[in-house]
């Protein structure tokens, strides 16, 4: 049998009510900058400096989702995709990070979700993707703990102006990855580097969580609230007991350290020491305020990571033992491909009794497009797809908690400090001539959805 076909594969097999998905970024679709009063964020100023984006590629122009939307939308509708997951730039609706609103966001935002709702097609907001605003960033940034302060004003913002139609929101994506790149290792924006301003990033965006998902209870009626994880399964090098201990002290870091204070758990201090310099920041009745009910938390999952001692790595005494150096399958990003990483976290997060609802709200994989006579294959993406979706397959068989599944992304985009190397969508962008063409993955999906 065709491997591509799969036809034992069905979206009846994970029942009517699972959710399927696409998910995107403001930031690395939208373009228009500095369009219609938007301000600057984190990622333009960032994009801007030399040496920080491979080939010097920015997002000023990106997808030009802001002007292409409508057409971006009728896409979802042809390939069946139900649900679309995007974000908010919040310098396009603040474009101080505070008062005053800028009336034209909200505009272009209404028109994106009176869309989506006029083609049957469900909105997911989420309210931050990692562009803070640059003049937020002037004063500390997540490093403030004004912050906290700062993002529930925001928070109001959208609840007001878009709650009487959007009802599933994400607060905040992937805090350990925008936290740990931008503010210990500096990869990403706004670029700053050292333990103390991480620790401080960290709790602060954690605080921001639980203040974020508090204001939506309380301003949006019959809102399914959640936020997003970067979940990663962790394996030690080898059986001897440091690998093991350094695998944990990893697996502690990516996986354990922001979804369990706001299950009420407090940060996991005793398996991951340097977390203790957590109390130089944490103030009387913070434990309590880092804690939110969510409805359902959303679980990112791309690979694994193989994990051995290093006594010259600080604060976490352990390295990850690259896919190139294991010889293994891995796209372009360099991550290896091994499909049970998404069984095995689904199995971990489980294991929490506090969290009610799991969706997989972003999978999917960077690989080469081949281009031929107007057609684009990926078979390589299409079958990672079905793999991943064998996985939610199994744990659902097995039991297991998880009631949705979110591609990413729709388009190929602006990955970050990748640029424009990595190509991640279902539907292929000429970036010269921002041209769409769905790809054998996006057609391979809305069949599997029809």
């Amino acid at each position: 049998m065709n491997k591509v076909e799969k036809s034992f594969l069905h979206k009846d097999q994970f029942g009517q009510d699972f959710l399927w998905g696409v998910s995107t970024a403001a930031f690395q679709i939208e373009g228009a900058h500095d369009a219609d009063g938007k301000g600057s964020s984190i990622w333009d100023v960032f994009t801007s400096q030399k040496g920080k984006v491979k080939n010097g590629h920015h997002a000023l122009t990106a997808c030009d989702f802001y002007n292409s939307y409508q057409n971006d939308i009728n896409l979802i509708s042809h390939l069946n995709i139900p649900n679309f997951r995007f974000s908010i730039s919040w310098p396009r609706i603040m474009p101080t990070g505070t008062h005053p609103v800028n009336q034209a966001g909200i505009d272009y935002y209404n028109k994106i979700i009176d869309s989506l709702l006029e083609q049957g097609i469900e909105p997911w907001v989420t309210l931050y993707h990692w562009d803070l605003p640059h003049a937020l960033e002037v004063k500390g940034g997540w490093t403030n703990r004004d912050s906290v302060s700062w993002f529930s004003d925001y928070v109001e913002v959208c609840a007001k102006y878009f709650g009487d139609r959007v009802k599933n929101w994400m607060v905040i994506n992937e805090p350990s990855v925008f936290t740990g790149a931008g503010y210990f290792l500096g990869i990403h924006a706004p670029g700053k580097k050292g333990i103390t301003n991480y620790l401080k990033a960290m709790h602060h965006v954690t605080l921001a969580t639980a203040a974020g998902g508090k204001i939506l209870r309380d301003k949006v009626a019959d809102a399914n609230i959640g936020t997003t994880f970067s979940c990663t399964h962790i394996e030690p090098f080898s059986q001897n007991i440091k690998d093991i201990e350094a695998a944990k002290r990893v697996d502690t870091l990516l996986n354990r350290t922001f979804i369990e204070p706001i299950l009420g758990m407090g940060y996991p201090q005793k398996d991951l020491a340097v977390l203790k310099k957590l109390n130089n920041y944490i103030k009387e009745d913070d434990l309590n305020n880092l804690a939110f009910d969510f409805d359902f938390i959303g679980l990112q999952c791309y690979t694994r990571e193989i994990v051995k001692a290093s006594l010259l790595t600080p604060y976490i005494g352990a390295e990850l033992i690259s896919a190139e150096k294991r010889n293994v399958i891995a796209t372009d990003m360099g991550w290896e491909v091994y499909p049970p990483a998404l069984y095995h976290i689904l199995k971990r997060f489980n294991a929490y009794e506090g969290i009610r609802k799991i969706i997989i709200t972003e999978n999917g994989a960077a690989f080469p497009d081949t281009v031929t006579n107007g057609k684009v294959y990926d078979i390589k993406r299409t079958h990672f797809i079905q793999d991943h979706l064998e996985q939610i397959l199994k744990a659902k068989e097995d039991g297991l908690n998880v009631e949705g599944y979110f591609v990413w992304s729709l388009t190929d985009n602006f990955e970050w400090a990748e640029g424009y190397n990595a190509r991640f969508g279902l539907i292929h962008v000429d970036f010269e001539t921002q041209k769409r063409t769905i790809k054998h993955s996006g057609l391979w999906f809305r069949d599997f959805l029809s």
